[in-house]
């Protein structure tokens, strides 16, 4: 069994361009959106402070001052991307995207997707903030639009999750993809490589565990060490040890080929945060680390859902 035609791409690997390319027949673009929502995390309703590796800024709109509308946000987002994109997926990205009460999330989803060029919703949030009511709200939306919900993992394993004060475990986050299962809805789940305390067993552990879940889509970077929050005040301390560029390449496509091939690759990197990184400096070259994740694919021989 070699590399699913259905792809219908060059890589060694089922890319959302491609994704798109293949569903809706043109090129789509996700436009960033920040609505001004927290995290229980951070304002106590779970814990303070957040993840240790959250600066806790938000979006570089929220640190300029008042952040416009929704929709001047997704008309300033559609003058980057056209004439490249003829359609549109409003991505609720910063924060908890569904932390509010289900009036409000309506209002402000009802405002991306006024327009016609819109086709659908990504929101990010947690699994602990999917309530009933809320996945009725997206699997509504879903009849009618292209429905994605993200929710951040970053590794199955507890004793990690406990470390990085997720504030969260995976029987919870288990639950939540249970709940959303069988909605309409797609979930895509993002995880971080290079977290402290964890084997490349498990990193392959937590692949697996997800291929075996009714996942669509996967996010994947390495752990950052930004200056202001707690992981970086151990990286500058010696704490920490921070993975290298060949390492994680190796363990990205460690993950690829245990991933199914209908798997939609949304991210194999992370290059924001320039301004607050600390390390891993190779992670500021987001074109050199997929460069070098394409040679380590091509060095094996190798492709996404190898080894699933």
């Amino acid at each position: 069994m070699g590399k699913p035609d259905f792809w219908k791409n060059s890589k060694r690997y089922y890319d959302l361009k491609s994704y798109w390319r293949n569903r809706f027949g043109c090129t789509v673009h996700k436009l960033q959106i920040d609505a001004g929502f927290t995290c229980p995390n951070r304002d106590g309703r779970v814990a303070m402070g957040g993840c240790i590796y959250c600066d806790g800024r938000g979006s570089k709109l929220r640190q300029s001052g008042a952040l416009p509308c929704v929709a001047d946000q997704i008309a300033s987002g559609k003058k980057y991307y056209k004439p490249s994109a003829s359609k549109f997926v409003a991505y609720f990205q910063t924060f908890t995207n569904t932390y509010a009460p289900v009036e409000k999330l309506k209002a402000l989803y009802d405002e991306a997707l006024v327009q016609e060029d819109v086709i659908g919703l990504s929101v990010g949030t947690r699994p602990d903030c999917l309530p009933p009511e809320v996945i009725d709200l997206l699997a509504g939306y879903a009849k009618k639009y292209h429905v994605w919900v993200e929710l951040g993992l970053q590794s199955a394993f507890d004793r990690t999750l406990d470390f990085i004060n997720r504030g969260h475990n995976f029987a919870q986050f288990a639950r939540a993809v249970e709940a959303l299962e069988g909605r309409g809805l797609n979930l895509c789940v993002h995880v971080i490589l290079g977290l402290p305390g964890e084997s490349d067993e498990d990193v392959r552990v937590t692949a697996k565990t997800l291929a075996a879940l009714p996942v669509n889509g996967i996010k994947i970077h390495s752990l950052l060490a930004l200056d202001g929050t707690k992981l970086g005040e151990m990286y500058k301390q010696g704490a920490i040890p921070m993975i290298t560029k060949e390492k994680y390449a190796s363990l990205v496509v460690d993950i690829l080929e245990l991933l199914p091939s209908e798997m939609v690759i949304q991210r194999l990197t992370a290059d924001g945060y320039r301004d607050i990184l600390l390390a891993p400096a190779w992670a500021k070259n987001k074109l050199d680390v997929l460069n070098t994740i394409h040679k380590e694919l091509d060095k094996r021989n190798t492709y996404q859902g190898r080894r699933c």
